[in-house]
């Protein structure tokens, strides 16, 4: 195997095994708790511990998060702001849009309570820092990063953010619509996330609006108890 394969071969794994590990732990969290004997809740810390552990395992190879950013309209900070407004829009459509069809049949969700109803304030705390600091990042780099310009290129790494196609992004952000219960608002936040990657040429942009609609969703859960969006 040639050494360019090899580095093809560690880039889609530093961005797919982070992603692979989250999933993982959705399957075998229940049966991990039932053995260890742990609350099935507390699973979510070693679920978001581990995939902190592979993103700074593979830090070094994101150099789509040390690219500078290309001239452009949003190269300044206009681009920031741009991406909390998008963030903010997403999040409203995200609760609003929770009803059928545009949403699957909603689950218990994560309750971060206790035997009188009081919540865990440290379980809170874990879940939003999970969902707002280290979500965003791995599924960027996961969905913006890999996919969508694999869809384009398997060699995606030669692919430039802004020359990404229609294509790409529209299937891309399908598939993102569909790893989520509210699939709808879902797909509309993939073609957000992806259009502020592909317009800026930067992945902290998407990323942040990404990290900006989690962080609000989260406040919202624990605000009005509504556990299905966990």
């Amino acid at each position: 195997m040639s050494p360019p394969e090899n580095a093809r071969r560690r880039a889609v794994i530093a961005r797919a095994l982070p992603f692979a590990l989250y999933i993982l732990f959705l399957v075998v969290a229940e049966p991990l708790a039932g053995l260890l004997g742990a609350d099935l809740r507390w699973m979510y810390v070693l679920q978001i511990g581990c995939v902190m552990f592979a993103l700074a395992f593979f830090w070094r190879d994101y150099g789509e998060l040390r690219e500078p950013a290309p001239a452009g309209p949003l190269a300044s900070g206009a681009g920031w702001a741009v991406a909390l407004v998008l963030g903010v829009a997403v999040w409203v459509l995200w609760i609003w849009l929770d009803f059928s069809p545009f949403a699957f049949a909603p689950a218990e969700g994560y309750r971060p309570l206790d035997e009188a109803g009081d919540l865990i304030v440290p379980m809170v705390v874990v879940r939003i820092f999970g969902a707002a600091a280290v979500v965003p990042v791995m599924e960027e780099l996961f969905w913006r990063s890999f996919v969508m310009r694999w869809i384009d290129n398997p060699n995606f790494l030669t692919v430039a953010a802004r020359a990404v196609t229609l294509r790409a992004l529209l299937f891309s952000s399908i598939a993102f619509g569909f790893e989520h219960g509210q699939w709808a608002a879902g797909i509309v936040a993939g073609l957000v996330y992806g259009w502020l990657y592909r317009a800026s040429g930067r992945l902290w942009l998407p990323t942040l609006s990404h990290a900006v609609t989690n962080l609000l969703l989260g406040l919202w859960v624990v605000l009005t108890a509504q556990w299905q969006f966990w």
